[in-house]
């Protein structure tokens, strides 16, 4: 830095755990901070004219907007959507449940229905918390079954590691196997030392009959995690109907190649199954999410290093000394139109348009989004446009104005990435080692901090006035967790006003993370343990603290009512039903549609820099040679795409990466919408797969979209 101005970015070579990688993203944290594009002012927008104005009267514009809404229709008429960015940024993550419950409406919504909700599903039946979520031990593994993932290219979704590339190599320099599981012939698969082909929606076919075949040849060995499990029987009769000659002519795989991945997986030393977005958004993804901890569990690998174990973060709560929990549930209340149940207190994101669209009592009439883009990000993208456009209200926390943002009647915009303390609250929960490390600001806000204006939005939702001042929200969540921590012991004996006083000096946001800092794990008890961590210990190590390789934790971690993991929950044996008359139902010579990951594309919100659209980042179709041919596409030709619900046009890029009968589009691109400010992305604009995929498709159990497997007819383009 030179004052404000950022002269260069690179690795830091010292910290304990990037040691100095760094990806294309993170490069490009300067263009974030001086984009002209980004929104330095709040906005508000007369018809289709927008203006800047002051921060008092953009408030008081939120809440003339939203009080009479939930005044007259009461709470469920205003939906809340939290997108993906607001995992990367500490005052969103600490205070995202905080302004659920401020809102107190149903209609909650998040990109976790279009990526990941299987997942919290699976670790919320099995081990009784949606936050649970077993990582591959991927620095110590033997075997890695890599499903559905490209972490070449992503750096690992849901798997927390910095050079993912590196440590793939490092699996195989000291004598492990990495096997992907793919459609495509994707960067990792190429790396691997083996790519196994699949079609595609099919993972939880193939990954059945592994888990069968470990069963029926006697390879089940859970080792010193059996007797925390539970229900092992009753799973072993789950898989029982999914030979390995059943499945073969599903997903594309032959039977002896399955027995064969079953019999390594069972015999190596330490072997993991990596699943992620490619397995996650399709009609089975909670049953393919299930079927991975199942294979770890009854090869013992579960919760033992080289195996897939539980990250223990440095905010998390400490074990208490026994299994303590009431378990997960399903479906505590239903979605208004069509009857969806809720997940991790969510409704599926591609029913929000139903939400908006149907009038009657619950119709939701107002929309509040922060640091999301719903327009580009979920299903049938163009209705949702639509219904957000015939919105009574809308108001968004973001920093552009983009394909969703454009029909905001206010837009609070968030301090620069470089204004913000930093971190990784989300991450942390899913490294594949525990670590902490914490980066202050470097340049003052243009505005509000971050958490003030999330504060705001909070306080008029619970009815007080947009006057109040916003540290009593922060303050009030930090009293909830100081006397939670007297009541549970892990402060026992303490005052609270006693602990409250002893974060002062801080803002309100960095007092929470001290708490959690110093109450976790690793954590000073306030003086209980003097060489335990705190901020300040974060702060005096600025290259931040390794805590070691990832631990067992269980049973302690435990938040299932019986204690045990339970392998058989009730939810996945009644859906597994539909995944065996699946079997019988998957005929199909037609086309289908996938998305892929680009190394220099982060969704739809990176992509107004301009360094990250150059080189690799193309919107193209990508086709199989036989497909091609079959169709009459040239490579560089155009190629119009229908699918059920739309459809679009996208240049053709030809290549055997593909397997044949499958297609790829990236996923976020698609900038021409009217109205919006984004002139790099609007430059490069693409094509929406969204517009494309379909909001009646979702996985019954997660709630979460299919984004993949979409059936499509392509023909080309005169």
């Amino acid at each position: 830095m030179d004052g404000d101005t950022v002269l260069r970015v690179r690795g830091d070579a010292d910290d304990v755990f990037s040691k100095g990688f760094i990806c294309p993203k993170g490069t490009a944290v300067k263009q974030l901070h001086e984009d002209p594009d980004r929104l330095r002012a709040p906005m508000l927008r007369k018809g289709s004219e927008w203006s800047a104005v002051s921060w008092d009267e953009a408030l008081a514009a939120v809440e003339a907007g939203l009080k009479p809404i939930i005044e007259q229709y009461g709470r469920d008429a205003v939906a809340l959507y939290l997108g993906n960015p607001t995992v990367h940024s500490l005052s969103a993550s600490v205070l995202s449940s905080v302004i659920v419950k401020a809102f107190g409406s149903k209609n909650f919504y998040s990109a976790a229905s279009v990526d990941q909700m299987p997942k919290h599903v699976t670790c919320g039946l099995m081990f009784g918390s949606a936050t649970l979520i077993p990582v591959p031990d991927i620095d110590r593994t033997q075997y890695l079954l890599i499903v559905g993932a490209n972490p070449w290219v992503s750096n690992g979704s849901l798997a927390t590691a910095p050079d993912w590339p590196g440590r793939l190599k490092a699996i195989r320099a000291r004598g492990g196997r990495v096997v992907v599981i793919d459609p495509r012939r994707t960067k990792t698969a190429e790396e691997a030392d083996e790519h196994i082909p699949i079609k595609p929606g099919t993972d939880a076919f193939f990954l059945f009959a592994v888990a069968r075949t470990i069963f029926e040849e006697g390879l089940a060995s859970p080792g010193d995690t059996a007797t925390n499990l539970s229900g092992i029987d009753e799973a072993r009769a789950l898989v029982e109907p999914f030979t390995p000659e059943r499945v073969a002519p599903v997903t594309g795989i032959d039977a002896e190649t399955i027995r064969r991945i079953a019999r390594e997986l069972a015999a190596a030393p330490s072997a993991a199954v990596y699943d992620r977005v490619g397995a996650h958004q399709q009609a089975f993804g909670t049953l393919t999410s299930w079927a991975t901890d199942l294979i770890a569990a009854i090869t013992g690998n579960l919760d033992r290093p080289g195996g897939k174990m539980f990250p223990y973060a440095a905010h998390l709560k400490t074990d208490p000394p026994a299994p303590a929990g009431r378990g997960f549930r399903l479906g505590r209340f239903r979605s208004r139109v069509k009857d969806y149940p809720e997940a991790f207190g969510q409704l599926p994101v591609a029913t929000l348009a139903d939400e908006i669209e149907t009038p009657g009592d619950g119709k939701v009439r107002a929309l509040v989004t922060i640091a999301g883009n719903p327009v580009l990000s979920t299903p049938n993208g163009v209705r949702l446009a639509k219904a957000i456009e015939s919105l009574d209200f809308m108001v968004a926390i973001d920093p552009f104005l983009n394909e969703t943002t454009r029909f905001a009647d206010v837009i609070l915009p968030p301090p620069s990435i470089l204004a913000r303390h930093h971190y990784d609250f989300s991450f942390y929960a899913l490294s594949v080692r525990n670590i902490a490390n914490y980066s202050p600001p470097l340049v003052a806000p243009e505005g509000p901090d971050e958490w003030e204006i999330i504060s705001r939005v909070a306080l008029v939702a619970s009815g007080q006035p947009v006057t109040t001042d916003p540290a009593v929200v922060p303050r009030m969540a930090l009293s909830l967790l100081v006397n939670e921590a007297i009541a549970s012991g892990v402060l026992a004996g303490r005052e609270a006003d006693d602990v409250m006083r002893a974060l002062d000096g801080r803002g309100p946001i960095e007092q929470i993370l001290d708490f959690r800092l110093r109450t976790g794990p690793y954590g000073d008890l306030f003086g209980q343990k003097p060489e335990g961590l705190s901020l300040t210990t974060l702060e005096q190590n600025t290259h931040g603290v390794d805590l070691g390789p990832l631990v067992p934790r269980l049973p302690n971690m435990l938040r299932t009512a019986s204690g045990k993991v339970e392998l058989a929950p009730p939810e996945i044996a009644a859906d597994v039903p539909r995944l065996r008359a699946a079997l019988d139902d998957r005929a199909s010579n037609g086309m289908v549609l996938i998305g892929r990951r680009q190394l220099r594309s982060n969704n739809s919100w990176m992509h107004n820099v301009s360094t990250l659209t150059r080189g690799s980042n193309k919107c193209t179709l990508i086709v199989n040679p036989q497909d091609a041919s079959r169709i009459g596409l040239e490579d560089g030709s155009t190629a119009r795409i229908r699918s059920r619900v739309g459809e679009v046009e996208a240049p053709v890029e030809i290549s055997d990466e593909m397997m044949p009968g499958v297609a790829s589009l990236p996923h976020g691109w698609g900038h021409s919408a009217p109205g919006m400010r984004m002139s790099v992305a609007r430059a490069n604009a693409g094509v929406s797969l969204n517009d494309l995929t379909d909001e009646e498709l979702l996985d019954p159990l997660s709630g979460n979209a299919v984004l993949n497997a979409i059936p499509v007819t392509i023909e080309p383009v005169a």
